[in-house]
């Protein structure tokens, strides 16, 4: 097995140590380790990262492979570091039964480039009516333990009870899209002042907390996990403080682009800004870091939803909602949480690996980076900044919101199990 040693990094940010690997895990962190026998990389003060997870990645295979495929989404999930990500039910066929879960899972395990989760449908189809066989994806290969109709809100209650207690048989969790659909017909952006101007059909934040208020209610009525996905708003924010406070079970996430991009960018009209939920005002914006911060929102999730060039270069009202985020997630998070402040790199580890894993029961990620632990790794070189070329993106697609945005943090290095999956930012 190769040997690898990784010198002078910042473990979590902190003083620089080297890491060496042996095989598939790290057999030691210290200081002025033997390197005899394994490849070096210098790091020069860069900063070591436990391997990210996402738990929230749309990767469109089967189905949609002019968008993305199993492979180029976990290519570019190591270009962003991360080691394992989620893959989202709304596939063509969807994902709702043990067969397509199991083909996702597969085709996970032949890319080499990361480990892919899928998340199972919560209903038959995405429809609403019917609970999908939320058992049988369980105890498939793929042991699906996340459960989503992301894409479509599971907005009849009795559904959501009922999915709520059947997963709670091999302690799973729903993670929810917060939609309230009727709220929602013909919303094109966030309402507020910036849709009024420009007459566009507003996304009211009520569509989304009142629909997490009537979950958090059912996981705490049921005695269940509820996971609330790209949560947006103040208000959102509040309600799911409340429900911690009185012990309910529930975890929230954050995308980037919510924590760094507002309403104000549609003025544009450009398409690019077209996502679900909407971009919100810079009101939101903050009140989402700071619950980041203080650990209301327990992680950040890319949303990763590549299009292919026709769906998004094409009018507003047309245009297909989502933007791709698994290659620019850290440096996005980087400007918004660590360079402002409110988190250090140990926070980022926790908000981007130990939680995610966590929450995902992603066996063998988010660990510490500590002897016989598993080498997936990521490494930061948390001075450079530059500027966003999606040209050199490894996923399918390019609807970035970030192109030509100059942003800091670039990963230069990912190991998968003690493989390099990225050496100086290009991919093995």
């Amino acid at each position: 097995m190769s040997k690898a040693l990784i010198r002078g990094a910042k473990v979590l940010g902190g003083e620089p140590q080297d890491v060496l690997i042996d095989g598939t895990v790290v057999e030691a962190v210290g200081t002025n380790l033997s390197a005899e026998g394994a490849e070096v990389v210098e790091a020069d003060g860069r900063v070591l990262l436990p391997g990210l997870v996402d738990l929230h990645t749309h990767l469109r295979e089967p189905g949609r492979e002019d968008s993305e495929t199993v492979l180029t989404g976990t290519r570019a999930a190591a270009s962003g570091g991360y080691t394992n990500v989620f893959a989202m039910a709304n596939t063509f066929p969807v994902a709702d039964t043990a067969g397509v879960v199991e083909q996702v899972w597969r085709l996970g395990q032949e890319s080499g480039y990361c480990d892919v989760q899928p998340i199972g449908a919560v209903t038959v189809g995405l429809e609403g009516a019917k609970l999908a066989e939320l058992g049988a994806m369980h105890e498939s290969a793929a042991g699906v333990t996340v459960f989503s109709d992301d894409g479509k809100c599971v907005h009849d209650a009795v559904i959501m009870r009922r999915a709520l207690e059947y997963v709670k048989a091999f302690n799973g969790v729903v993670a929810q899209h917060a939609q309230e659909p009727r709220l929602t017909e013909g919303a094109q952006m966030n309402e507020g002042v910036v849709s009024a101007e420009l007459g566009l059909g507003g996304w009211p934040a009520v569509a989304e907390e009142s629909v997490i208020a009537r979950d958090v209610l059912l996981a705490e009525h049921v005695g269940s996990r509820v996971h609330i996905c790209h949560l947006s708003t103040a208000g959102s924010v509040e309600i799911v403080r409340w429900a911690k406070s009185r012990g309910i079970d529930v975890t929230a996430e954050v995308t980037p682009h919510h924590l760094l991009l507002t309403d104000e960018l549609v003025r544009s009209y450009n398409p690019v800004y077209k996502v679900n939920p909407p971009l919100r005002t810079e009101r939101d914006v903050m009140a989402l870091r700071e619950a980041l911060a203080d650990g209301t929102i327990d992680i950040v999730a890319t949303d990763h939803a590549p299009h292919p060039h026709e769906d998004k270069d094409c009018e507003w009202a047309a245009a297909a909602m989502g933007m791709v985020g698994l290659e620019t997630a850290l440096s996005v998070v980087q400007e918004t949480m660590v360079d402002t402040g409110l988190l250090d790199w140990a926070g980022v580890a926790d908000r981007m690996s130990f939680k995610p894993a966590k929450i995902g029961q992603a066996t063998g990620h988010g660990r510490p980076v500590s002897a016989g632990e598993p080498a997936n790794l990521t490494l930061v070189d948390a001075a450079y900044r530059g500027q966003v070329d999606p040209a050199g993106f490894a996923s399918r697609s390019r609807n970035t919101p970030y192109e030509g945005r100059e942003l800091p943090g670039r990963v230069t290095h990912t190991w998968l199990r003690g493989k390099a999956t990225l050496v100086d930012g290009k991919l093995t």
